[in-house]
Order: structure tokens, then sequence, then C-alpha cells
């Protein structure tokens, strides 16, 4: 099938082909729904380490290549359709963008990695900031790490995953655009990433598959996010 006929048929085998690991529960779905619901307030956008916020709370950050859809996942997770910029050219992002999530979790959208137009020493920049961002924010809990499904994992994204292991931050590999491929190559997609993440001691064991456009994934993740979120929490308050 194709064309137009065949965009839910895909839609709809890219969100069977997800492998099951751990679903979350309705109660886990619920808070998930619950606090990406709240206040999303921009905090700032950081052109160096001067300019970051200092917060207490669970951070995530998205990273990934440019035009992975980091802007349109973050949009999505939250409800917001202009929450994070989103744009037809790749690399408008180019400073690190923060967001308080009802004052539990932060977001921090990263600029895109391999792309940019923009002067070699703006880019260079931007990288250098964002690598002292990842190896250096002790409120930073986990990196998620978005691969575009129809594509898998590219040299660009090995080096960063290989930086990550080396400076023991926690990431997981984020699939989008689950919703522009079939069942079946997502289903190979997913197998050959997860055989690689097997080698990578900082990646976690399951990758999320989500799709910004037909909603795939994105409840799960918000559960996922809204569980680490709470585990920070009750740790500081143990403290």
């Amino acid at each position: 099938m194709s064309g137009e006929g065949g965009t839910a048929g895909t839609q709809q085998g890219a969100l069977q082909a997800q492998q099951s690991h751990d679903d979350p529960t309705p109660e886990q779905i619920e808070a998930g729904r619950y606090l990406f619901a709240q206040s999303c307030i921009f905090l700032g956008a950081a052109a160096d380490e001067s300019w970051m916020p200092s917060t207490s709370v669970a951070e995530v950050a998205f990273a990934g290549r440019s035009n992975v859809g980091k802007s349109s996942l973050v949009n999505a997770l939250t409800g917001r359709k202009t929450l994070a910029r989103t744009s037809h050219t790749p690399g408008r992002t180019r400073q690190l963008n923060f967001f308080d999530l009802g004052g539990r979790l932060v977001l921090t959208d990263l600029p895109g990695y391999g792309y940019a137009r923009a002067a070699k020493t703006d880019v260079q920049r931007w990288s250098a900031l964002t690598e002292r961002y990842l190896k250096g924010r002790p409120q930073l809990r986990r990196v998620l790490l978005l691969i575009d499904a129809r594509h898998g994992l590219k040299d660009t994204d090995r080096r960063v995953m290989s930086s990550l292991d080396t400076a023991a931050v926690s990431y997981q590999i984020i699939f989008t655009k689950a919703d522009k491929l079939t069942a079946g190559a997502l289903a190979k997609n997913l197998e050959t990433t997860e055989a690689e993440l097997a080698t990578h001691a900082a990646a976690h064991p399951n990758i999320a598959v989500t799709s910004a456009v037909a909603g795939t994934g994105i409840a799960e993740l918000r559960a996922a996010l809204a569980a680490l979120a709470e585990d920070v929490a009750v740790a500081r308050e143990e403290q």
C-alpha cells in the first residue's frame, strides 16, 4: 500500500512493532499525563555556562542530529505547539534552552549536531558548550538521544554515545518519526540498534519509539520521565 492510504497503516504498524518491555501501568501513565499538564516555563537560553540556570530538580536533556525532531518531540510531550521552536531549516537551535515543568522537572533542548547553516566557529562553540554541559551538569539525570527511526545510528551519534559512556552520563535512545516507515523496517532498525546498545556502558537498554505526528510512545515517555522526576524528588527529601 502506498500514498496517503498507506499512512495510517504505516503508523499503526510502527506502533505494533514497538517492543513491549516493561509497559507503564495506568497509574504511571496518569502520573506522566499530570506532570506534563503542569505549567512549563521558559527559564532561559544559555550561550555559555554563566547563563545556565541553577536548579535542584531532575534535569533531562534532548540531544540529537539536526532535523531529528527534537523540538517537535518536546512540543508533543508538553502538548504545546510552540514551546520549543520548530523549523524546516536544520540547526536553528543555537543555544541551550531550559524549561521548568511544574517545578518537578527541567527539560533542556540542546543544539542539534551534524549540520547547521552557520559559521564553522559558531558551530564549534555550540558543540563545545553542549559537551561541557553534558559532562559537568550534576542535575542532569538522563540524556534522551533522539535518532531518526528511518536511518538508525550514524557515526555522529556514536561519537556522542562514546563521550557519554566516558563521562558516565546515563542516556536513552529515542526513535523519532516512527510513522514514516513500515513495521518491518522499524523492527529491523530496533533489533540492530539494541544489539549495538549492549556494548555501551551508560546506555539505557530500552529504546523508546515515538512519533510526534501520530502520538506514538508519547504517553509512555511521559510516564518514564515522571517516574524519574519522582525518584529524584524522593531521594532529595530523604537526604
